[in-house]
């Protein structure tokens, strides 16, 4: 079985960033919008925060804590949405229960969500619209297949978990490469049997080591999403990797696998954001 190591798929990307950060006149920003001192919220911040400075760009984290009200939460967030020199936004998520988040979702400036959250820019990852700006996580796991060179077009994908955040964007995606794609979730009837159909298998339904060898047909790609801590305490995917190493033909590992792509999308992304509203701006001048 072939480890898809996120590594070298970062570096092709930070090529392209770099690229496009040349005609800038200025780094691009990306704000983090934390609340709270969640421990899986602090790793992908730091993660984040490192990404973006070996890819030429800068961080800014805004952090509140996690008793903060809906309404204040809100008024700071507008200014946030405001900042001119913010050029991407990312929302860790999911927000305490006081905020509404989907008012967030509906709030964030389409221009500036380089995840993908606002209606906007979901719809445009329905429509097949490359306007607005998919979810990082759905996105790196196209990159790495292609980056792999393992076929999508024709292929019979399977995604397990059914959220708007990686589930159903990601299933466009798939989509939208011409795979044949199917959504499983909890209610899936044999929900083995479905999977070991899949000749590219995503899993992305947040349980640890869910998908086992029942779950796998032979030669199949497993792309796993899944950031999850075992009652051990040690990282581990939705995917039990060891029990799938002689049937699976690829799967990334966790961690080093579509995280670290994950993040280097979040980067391309915020350059592009900030292209584009450097665009925009000259264009308004005449």
């Amino acid at each position: 079985m072939e480890l898809l190591k996120g590594a070298a798929v970062s570096a092709g990307i930070r090529q392209e960033v770099e690229t496009l950060i040349k005609d800038l006149d200025r780094a691009p920003v990306l704000a983090i919008v934390r609340v709270g001192e969640k421990p899986d919220d602090l790793s992908y911040e730091r993660n984040a925060v490192k990404k973006m400075e070996a890819f030429g760009l800068k961080a800014r984290s805004y952090v509140f804590d996690a008793e903060i009200s809906d309404a204040d939460f809100k008024k700071a967030f507008v200014k946030i949405n405001e900042e001119p020199e913010v050029d991407g936004i990312l929302v860790l998520r999911p927000l305490p229960k006081q905020i509404r988040e989907t008012d967030i979702e509906r709030m964030i400036d389409p221009a500036k969500d380089v995840d993908g959250i606002s209606p906007a820019s979901l719809a445009g990852v329905f429509a097949g619209d490359e306007t607005g700006f998919a979810p990082c996580t759905a996105e790196a796991v196209v990159e790495m297949l292609k980056a792999y060179g393992i076929p999508i077009a024709g292929r019979r994908a399977v995604v397990v978990g059914r959220s708007m955040v990686v589930g159903r964007p990601l299933a466009m995606l798939l989509l939208k490469e011409n795979a044949t794609v199917t959504i499983c979730h909890t209610k899936t009837e044999d929900l083995p049997a479905v999977c070991r159909q899949a000749q590219i298998l995503a899993a992305a339904a947040g349980r640890p080591r869910m998908l086992g060898r029942d779950h796998v047909g032979k030669g199949a790609a497993v792309l796993d999403v899944g950031i999850n801590v075992d009652p051990d305490g040690n990282l581990c995917g939705d995917v039990d990797l060891a029990a799938i190493e002689d049937i699976a033909a690829a799967a990334t590992p966790v961690p080093g696998g579509i995280g670290a792509v994950t993040t280097a999308v979040l980067a391309r992304h915020t350059a592009l954001a900030a292209g584009r509203r450097k665009k925009a701006a000259k264009g308004r001048r005449g």
